[in-house]
C-alpha cells in the first residue's frame, strides 16, 4: 500500500492518501531527503520525505508482507541450519567412528600384550593404505621384542647353567672333602681344582660384564691411530707360544702397511679371542693364519684355520651368547661360548660388522670388519 501527503511549507496539509493521517502524522517522517523503515505497530512503512519550493512532499511504502516472508524465511533458514548441523555433526561422528575402529583395533591389539603374548600381531590385512604401514611397522617391532625376549630367556637360562655348573663342582669337592680328614696333598688338590673352577667363573662374569658395557648406547672407546701389522705381530707373539705347545703353525701376512682408528686393548682381545678359537679346534700339525687387508676405507682382519669346521646349520648363531658348536668340547677347553660375541661386540664399537664362512673338514674363517678411520 502507497501512501502521500502534500502539504504547504507552513505544515497545512494540501492533500493526503484517505485515513493516512490515522497512521503516519506529518512529524512521524524523517528530515527532509532522508529514508527510513518505521514500525507502527504490526505494521511497517518505508518513508521518505522531499522539501520543494512552498511543499512538503511525505511518502510511505507499506512493506509489512515483505517483512514477515523475510522474517519467516529467517526462522526456516535458521531451522533448517540447525536441523542440518545437527545431522552434519550425527553423520560426521559415524564417520569418525567408523575410521577410528581400526585404530582402536590396533590399540586393543597392543593393550594385550606382554611379555608372554608377543607372538600377537596386528592384522594388517582389512585396514586401510593409511593404517596398512603404522600396523607392519607395529608388527615389525614386536617381531623384534619376540626376539630378543627369546634371546634374553635364553640368555638366562644359559647363564645360570654356567654358573651353577662350576659352583656345584666346587661344593661337590669341598663336600667330599670334609667328609673325612684328608693328608696336605689331598687338600691342596682340592684348592687347586676349586681355584680353577673360580678362575673360569671370574672369566665368564668378565666376559658378560664386558658384553653388557658393550651394549650400553653411552660406552666409549678410545680410538688411536694404530700399525695394524705391528698388532697382529704382537698378538702373535703371545700366542706362539700357545701354538708351539698345540702342534700348530701361526702364520700372518699383512697387505702392506695398514693403519686405522681402534681401540688397541679392544682389537687385541678381539683378535686374540679369534686365535684362542682357532687353536681349540685345530688338530696338532694344523695351520692358523692371520690376514689384514685395506678394502675401500674397511680394514679386513681374518683368522683362518684348517680345523674340524663348523656345521651350516650353527653358522647363523655362532655369533650368540653361550652357543657351543661342540659343547663338550667346549667346556673342556674352558670355554663359556662367549668368544665370538665379544668379537661381534667390538666390531660394532668400532662401527663395523663380523663374517664367518666354514665347512665341514676344511676349516673356519673369521673376518673382523672396521672403519680404517
Amino acid at each position: 500500500q502507497l501512501l502521500s501527503r502534500v502539504s504547504f511549507s507552513d505544515g497545512r496539509i494540501l492533500v493526503e492518501t484517505t485515513g493516512m493521517s490515522d497512521h503516519l502524522t506529518p512529524n512521524t517522517f524523517p528530515a527532509n531527503g532522508q529514508k527510513e523503515f518505521r514500525r507502527l505497530g504490526e505494521r511497517v512503512f518505508r518513508l521518505l520525505s522531499e522539501q520543494v519550493p512552498g511543499y512538503q512532499l511525505q511518502v510511505a511504502l507499506e512493506v509489512t508482507p515483505e517483512r514477515n516472508l523475510f522474517g519467516e524465511y529467517r526462522e526456516n533458514l535458521l531451522a533448517v541450519l540447525g536441523i542440518g548441523l545437527l545431522v552434519s555433526a550425527m553423520i560426521g561422528y559415524g564417520i569418525a567412528r567408523k575410521g577410528i575402529r581400526p585404530v582402536e583395533e590396533i590399540a586393543s591389539t597392543m593393550r594385550r600384550i606382554r611379555s608372554s603374548t608377543l607372538n600377537e600381531r596386528v592384522g594388517a590385512g582389512a585396514l586401510p593404505s593409511e593404517l596398512s604401514s603404522l600396523a607392519s611397522t607395529f608388527n615389525e617391532m614386536l617381531d623384534h621384542l619376540e626376539d630378543a625376549f627369546a634371546r634374553l630367556a635364553r640368555f638366562s637360562s644359559d647363564i645360570a647353567h654356567e654358573l651353577r655348573t662350576p659352583i656345584n663342582n666346587i661344593r661337590g669337592e669341598v663336600e667330599v672333602t670334609l667328609g673325612k680328614a684328608r693328608s696336605p696333598e689331598e687338600y691342596r688338590e682340592v684348592l687347586g681344582s676349586a681355584l680353577e673352577e673360580c678362575l673360569r667363573l671370574s672369566r665368564m662374569i668378565d666376559s658378560l660384564l664386558f658384553l653388557a658395557r658393550a651394549e650400553n648406547p653411552q660406552t666409549e672407546i678410545r680410538r688411536e691411530m694404530l700399525d695394524v701389522g705391528k698388532e697382529l705381530a704382537a698378538v702373535r707373539e703371545f700366542y706362539d707360544p700357545a701354538a708351539g705347545e698345540a702342534g700348530v703353525h701361526l702364520d700372518l701376512a699383512v697387505g702392506g702397511a695398514i693403519t686405522a682408528l681402534l681401540d688397541r686393548t679392544l682389537f687385541q682381545r678381539a683378535i686374540g679371542n679369534l686365535i684362542e678359537n682357532a687353536l681349540a679346534h685345530t688338530n696338532p700339525g694344523g695351520h692358523i693364519r692371520m690376514e689384514a687387508v685395506r678394502d675401500n676405507g674397511t680394514l679386513r682382519v681374518s683368522v683362518a684355520d684348517d680345523g674340524c669346521g663348523i656345521p651350516a646349520e650353527h653358522l647363523p648363531h655362532v655369533f650368540e651368547r653361550f652357543h657351543r658348536v661342540d659343547p663338550a668340547r667346549s667346556k673342556n677347553s674352558g670355554g663359556a661360548g662367549l668368544g665370538l660375541a665379544i668379537v661381534k661386540s667390538v666390531a660394532n664399537l668400532h662401527g663395523g660388522d663380523t663374517q664367518i664362512q666354514s665347512s665341514m673338514g676344511h676349516g673356519t674363517r673369521v673376518t673382523l670388519c672396521v672403519p680404517t678411520s
